[in-house]
């Protein structure tokens, strides 16, 4: 990835809907080299879907948390994988500090998220969870 490529994602960040011609206009290349570099960081995976994002208002899940894992030993890739598992845990991270993982939930009511904790917790190799409630979105 060059400087272009990290201009052309970070248009797509604020608005993935821009047109190619905006994109080039405001990039100041051609159509062509705009759906070139589209074309390539789709195909090798660096750019992997684009997305809409709601506004709290409009979210079909009003409880979201975040989930601080720690792994016991190095079994942070089946964790992981058993976690990417529960369509309740929207985004999962690696981070290095105390927690090896970070996971974003959501669901519809507490008590689904109870029963979601208690899943998660019950998971073998998972050593210790620290949940925080997403109360307000200040920015994003």
């Amino acid at each position: 990835m060059d400087d272009l490529d990290r201009k052309l994602i970070a248009l797509l960040r604020h608005d993935a809907r821009l047109p190619v011609a905006s994109l080039a206009a405001s990039l100041r290349v051609s159509r062509a080299t705009v759906k070139a570099r589209l074309d390539r960081l789709v195909d090798t995976g660096v750019i992997l879907g684009f997305t809409v994002t709601l506004g709290a208002q409009d979210r079909s899940a009003p409880v979201r948390a975040v989930m601080m894992v720690e792994v016991e030993g190095h079994r942070t890739e089946a964790i992981a994988r058993r976690l990417q598992g529960f369509p309740e845990v929207r985004a999962l991270h690696a981070t290095n500090g105390r927690w090896d993982l970070v996971a974003e939930l959501e669901t519809e009511t507490l008590a689904d998220f109870d029963r979601l904790l208690s899943a998660i917790r019950l998971v073998d190799g998972i050593a210790a969870t620290e949940t925080s409630l997403l109360l307000a979105t200040r920015k994003g």
